[in-house]
């Protein structure tokens, strides 16, 4: 089977589901703009997609359950493709040192920041991260996500990071969702390893990394590439244990300065860069050339005070695709909703609607290297989708503070709001 063509064999059989009288935006590249197919209908079987298209072309379906979605627009469920909600504690006072005027920057060299995280997540069993992570998970879930990437990061010593990306992957478990790991020891030098970035990596970073992937515990691998955190040889050494265990990579980059960090994850095929305030021309086409996905953080941007925006026309204009996240986190971005995050890339960026809702879905799946199993609606992918009380999907991007979901599909199966 490919595309949109299948037999009526295929579709005669108990379980199947058809929903019915929809307006679909595909988000399929081999349409333009969101893909728009009005008189829609998507046919699910086994968890999967077989059909999704224009009624008109659908053969008879046999015993498939019906659902009437009267006239309802459907889109690819939502991606959150840069994430941190698998910590512990807050940092609200951090929240209010920045409205007194100090900077990111600031905060992170006085002690506060990434690591000012550490003890609170490091105090915290499995379970006990689980269960501060559920209601940050559930508030995306409830606007249609049914993707999620979960970074490590916050335990900055083996036990802990394995022990977040446990709970990361225990999230699967307790709720209905796609959960794609990160392991981002790289993100901070822990108090008892200041001054002694290398010493770091060599002790912790890279065999915490080995342990990981033994236990299966991480789909991909991550870092934070700044003067606050660590240089590109640093970065580096990172990288080429990742690249020998087959592990792809991905990248915090340009989000305070430019030390070629995007440059750097391209020239490792990296699933994407992110931040990317500060990215440059070099850095740019670098990302254009190896496909590298320029994930963009309106949360973070915003919650800091940035000034500097990414360079959104220069990556249209090479082609880099474009995904937004919400960048959840306890310091920098405490942002639990993909709606506002697409409200915040068009008002704050620049973003169009169709730039938004292609950045919260397929750019979203791309970059977390799912675009063959997620992101779009057609035939061969996974049944995740979200059903919008909305009369166009600029809605979507247009409201502030308002969730029309309807309802959200994962693998088939419906979950109301």
């Amino acid at each position: 089977m490919s595309g949109n063509k299948f037999s009526e064999d295929d579709m005669m059989f108990e379980g199947s589901r058809l929903w019915r009288n929809a307006r679909l935006a595909t988000l399929k590249e081999s349409m333009p703009g969101l893909g728009i197919v009005e008189n829609g209908a998507i046919l699910s079987r086994d968890g999967g997609i077989v059909f999704a298209g224009s009624e008109s072309d659908m053969p008879e379906i046999g015993n498939a359950e019906t659902i009437d979605l009267e006239g309802r627009w459907v889109t690819p469920g939502l991606v959150d493709c840069h994430t941190h909600i698998v910590h512990g504690g807050n940092r609200a006072r951090e929240f209010e040192m920045r409205l007194e005027g100090a900077s990111y920057e600031e905060i992170a060299r006085a002690g506060g920041g990434i690591v000012s995280s550490v003890n609170a997540t490091r105090a915290l069993s499995v379970n006990d991260l689980i269960a501060a992570a559920l209601p940050r998970l559930d508030t995306l879930l409830a606007e249609g996500v049914t993707t999620i990437e979960v970074k490590s990061g916050y335990g900055l010593s083996i036990e802990s990071e394995l022990k977040m990306l446990q709970a990361a992957r225990a999230l699967e478990d307790a709720r209905p969702v796609r959960v794609v790991t990160s392991y981002l020891a790289a993100h901070a030098t822990p108090v008892e390893y200041k001054g002694r970035n290398c010493d770091y990596i060599t002790d912790v970073v890279l065999p915490g990394l080995e342990q990981a992937h033994e236990k299966g515990l991480v789909d991909a691998v991550d870092g934070f590439c700044e003067g606050i955190a660590f240089s590109l040889a640093e970065i580096a050494r990172v990288f080429d244990l990742a690249k020998s265990l087959g592990i792809p990579v991905k990248l915090h980059a340009e989000q305070l300065s430019n030390l070629g960090g995007a440059k750097l994850a391209a020239s490792y095929g990296a699933l994407s860069a992110d931040h990317l305030e500060y990215l440059d021309e070099d850095g740019v086409k670098a990302m254009a050339d190896a496909g590298t996905v320029a994930v963009l953080l309106p949360g973070a941007f915003y919650a800091i005070h940035e000034k500097q925006k990414p360079p959104v026309e220069a990556l249209r204009e090479a082609g880099v695709p474009i995904a937004i996240a919400t960048d959840c986190n306890p310091g920098t971005s405490p942002l639990t909703s993909m709606l506002l995050t697409m409200n915040m890339a068009a008002t704050l960026f620049g973003l169009t609607v169709e730039e938004c809702i292609a950045g919260a879905t397929r750019e979203g799946a791309r970059a977390l290297g799912l675009l063959s199993r997620t992101g779009t609606l057609e035939a061969g992918k996974l049944a995740d989708f979200a059903i919008w009380d909305v009369e166009s999907p600029a809605e979507l991007v247009y409201r502030i503070g308002f969730n029309p979901l309807h309802a959200r599909i994962f693998k088939g199966e419906s979950f109301d709001r």
